[in-house]
């Protein structure tokens, strides 16, 4: 049996079997989503109000523990705003050596008494110029006969790699596009492949997020109901952000020869459609970590009809393609100083060293920090309160779209804590001065003990991570010359209330440096200059993983660092 679920402020109706969650109604609706537990009833972020047909009043339920067993009215929470995107970054700068390239070409006629084949002759000329390619693509030699014999040989090649895309009379118009694929949002970037101009930018929510706020819960998902809704998700995301920017720029998405995508290890597998199976099971490892070029038709991504997919490699199970990015954007392998690279985004990814030597390590660090199980916790998005501090003794905070405050984000959190420490208004031990919870003026928003404990569980597994990770390379705290704090997170969160909770040692506070979105400008940098691609599977390669879990010293160090750092008197 089937009933009506009505979506009143969205004007959305559908009809759904018996049984159906009303979150599923809400997916199956089309309409945004977000559900950081993956539907298990722990976050209460899907809250909404339901009535049936008819009825006054309504009732407050959370959407995926509430079956639907008759026609239903639903109101779902003023949205809050879009998300914040992050596509700015500082990365090393670049050598405009392109993964795609354009080539003009005299190919000789084939001679009257001679059987030589236009690739064949094609293929020579290129070699002439010290471009080897592979077989030929048949779609390519299509009209190659009567190309050449129209343009009296004078013709461009598209070529990427070892493989010509086209053949063709005039100079071609090109264009790449890089992405990072992040657990909570999408970042994209369109790039003028004759000029190396990034010529539009562009963001979006992962929609992903409606299975979960987390890879663990999406991996979950995952393998209760297969790769597929989530695989779909992620390539219609990148695929929607390509024709987004082309809208932009004004040009055709069918002159996108190349497309870069960095993501963690679970988005890569999921873009991909891998079973994620070894990703949340002991030993914790990939099913796939080497650098792929893939046809990005296959992967359902509109482009140039054999434009190519390049997918940067992973490091480890919990260490991906985004951090390998961040350390070409970085120059890693040219950088001579003790250096501790920092992503917090859903999961905190570190690492440490030089070009000689890297560990890296991933903590469960996100959640927190993007509002998952905070109680007024939120993304970076309009209402959201980002930035807190004293002024003569007495709080202020900030809300981003200058509005009513509606929730906190992860910089307004850290901001928070590290005021109600330095005020008194908690201790070094986490413990609020006022009982159980602390409401920020009159606004509605509120941070609970528990929320403090969440901060303390995420801060202490960074910082004991980044000691052990110390420990392995055998140099002190002090040691590191250089902190890159990279992502959204890290461009908006304020060093020194990082500092103030531990979140970061205090002692590398003067060299801390915001590089913004370096794992988007890895990805850039991939398709910009060939060997920025060869060495993310050097850097892949020779970076050492270090499985926190494995460790028997982790949990000691872990609750070493769980206190803040009490204010001197």
């Amino acid at each position: 049996m089937e009933y009506r679920v009505r979506f009143v402020r969205e004007d959305r109706e559908i009809a759904v079997p018996s049984g159906t969650t009303l979150l599923q109604a809400r997916i199956d609706a089309g309409l945004e989503t977000d559900a950081p537990c993956g539907g298990k009833g722990t976050c209460k972020k899907c809250a909404a109000e339901v009535r049936r047909p008819g009825e006054a009043g309504w009732q407050q339920v959370l959407m995926c523990q509430t079956a639907v067993d008759g026609d239903l009215e639903v109101r779902l929470p003023e949205a809050s705003g879009k998300l914040r995107v992050l596509t700015d970054a500082n990365g090393a700068d670049m050598a405009w050596n392109p993964m795609v390239r354009a080539v003009q070409l005299e190919v000789p006629p084939c001679l009257r008494g001679e059987s030589s084949a236009d690739w064949t002759r094609l293929a020579a000329t290129l070699a002439k110029q010290g471009i080897t390619v592979q077989d030929p693509d048949p779609t390519v030699c299509a009209g190659l006969g009567h190309l050449l014999a129209q343009r009296k040989g004078r013709v461009w090649a598209v070529i990427s790699g070892d493989r010509v895309l086209e053949v063709r009379a005039d100079a071609p118009d090109m264009y790449m596009a890089a992405f990072d694929l992040g657990t909570t949002s999408v970042a994209g970037y369109l790039i003028d492949a004759n000029t190396g101009a990034t010529i539009a930018t562009a963001g979006e929510r992962n929609p992903q997020a409606r299975f979960g706020g987390d890879v663990i819960s999406r991996a979950d998902y995952a393998l209760a109901n297969g790769t597929g809704e989530l695989s779909r998700c992620a390539r219609e995301v990148v695929d929607g952000l390509i024709r987004r920017m082309c809208v932009a720029a004004g040009v055709s998405w069918e002159r996108v020869f190349a497309v870069s995508l960095a993501g963690n290890t679970a988005m890569h597998h999921l873009f991909l459609g891998i079973a994620p199976d070894s990703l949340v099971k002991a030993p914790y490892n990939p099913t796939l970590s080497q650098p792929l070029t893939l046809r990005a038709t296959d992967c359902d991504l509109h482009a140039h009809p054999r434009a190519l997919l390049y997918m940067l490699p992973v490091i480890g199970g919990f260490v991906g393609a985004d951090t390998v990015a961040c350390l070409i954007s970085g120059d890693w392998l040219r950088r001579d100083r003790l250096t501790l690279m920092i992503d917090i985004g859903t999961n905190g990814e570190l690492v440490l060293g030089d070009r000689t030597r890297r560990v890296a390590c991933s903590t469960a660090a996100g959640p927190a920090f993007e509002g998952a199980k905070i109680a007024c916790g939120m993304r970076g998005a309009d209402g959201a309160i980002d930035h807190a501090w004293l002024e003569d003794g007495q709080l202020k905070w900030h809300v981003i779209g200058e509005g009513p405050a509606r929730g906190i984000c992860g910089s307004g959190l850290v901001d928070l804590v590290a005021a109600l420490l330095a005020r008194g208004d908690m201790d070094g031990s986490g413990r609020l001065a006022a009982g159980d919870r602390f409401d920020i003026g009159d606004t509605g928003v509120y941070l609970t003990q528990k929320d403090v404990r969440e901060v303390q569980l995420a801060k202490a597994a960074m910082a004991a991570g980044l000691r052990l990770m110390a420990a392995r390379l055998g140099v002190a705290i002090g040691d590191i010359r250089e902190v890159d704090i990279a992502g959204a997170f890290g461009n908006y969160i304020n060093p020194d209330s990082a500092c103030a909770i531990g979140l970061i040692p205090v002692e590398l506070r003067d060299v801390i440096v915001p590089v913004g979105n370096a794992a988007g400008a890895g990805a850039k940098l991939a398709l910009c200059d060939v060997n920025a691609w060869r060495e993310a599977e050097t850097l892949a390669r020779t970076t050492e993983f270090l499985e926190l879990a494995t460790l028997p010293e982790f949990q000691d160090e872990f609750v070493e660092q769980l206190n803040f750092y009490e204010e001197e008197e």
